[in-house]
């Protein structure tokens, strides 16, 4: 009876063959998907992004409802499709913080101060990073600006400020000439 050398399994069982390396080819799908990611960066005010712990399904479907209920869109993607959406754009630099398991939230508005309230309740997300204003922002710099007044009450405290100034400039300016006219006035009584 002829015995045959067995070969390791190494080589035969898990390295794939020259001819399946020929046949893979791109998903057309994940193409697909990948456009939606770079649409959704480019026209979203507010991104954020997450690092997912372990969390059941329960407590992430209530979460993504949270922050629908606020107009912001929680989303997963893996992480070839990410680098295939951003690869080549403005929002590369992005790309390494997709490593782990993570989550996306995109919002056509500036909520940051909501947003933190509401991840604040599921503790299994740990905000990682942002885009704010067209800013790749990190986690300290996002919280940040969560505590900046908004435009409008910015605007306000800018007009108060420079209102005051013009006020305190004309008092100044006519300090000295109610300072002449007492004097004067004194004076004058003083003749009589």
């Amino acid at each position: 009876m002829p015995f045959y050398k067995e070969q390791p399994k190494t080589l035969t069982c898990f390295q794939k063959s020259k001819h399946q390396l020929e046949v893979e080819q791109e998903n057309p799908y994940n193409r697909i998907i990948a456009r939606e990611v770079l649409n959704w960066l480019n026209h979203s005010k507010m991104v954020a992004i997450f690092h997912l712990n372990s969390i059941n399904s329960d407590d992430f479907f209530n979460a993504r409802v949270a922050l629908h209920k606020q107009n912001m869109q929680l989303k997963v993607y893996g992480k070839k499709i990410i680098s295939m959406a951003v690869e080549g754009t403005k929002f590369e630099t992005i790309e390494p913080l997709f490593d782990s398991n993570h989550c996306i939230v995109f919002s056509s508005e500036e909520q940051v101060s909501k947003l933190l309230r509401l991840t604040k309740k599921v503790p299994q997300m740990v905000l990682m990073a942002g885009i704010v204003q067209n800013r790749l922002l990190s986690r300290n710099e996002f919280t940040d600006f969560a505590s900046l007044p908004d435009l409008t009450t910015a605007r306000a405290q800018l007009v108060g400020t420079l209102n005051m100034a013009g006020g305190k400039i004309v008092e100044d300016l006519e300090a000295h000439s109610k300072n002449l006219v007492n004097i004067l006035d004194i004076h004058a009584k003083g003749d009589q």
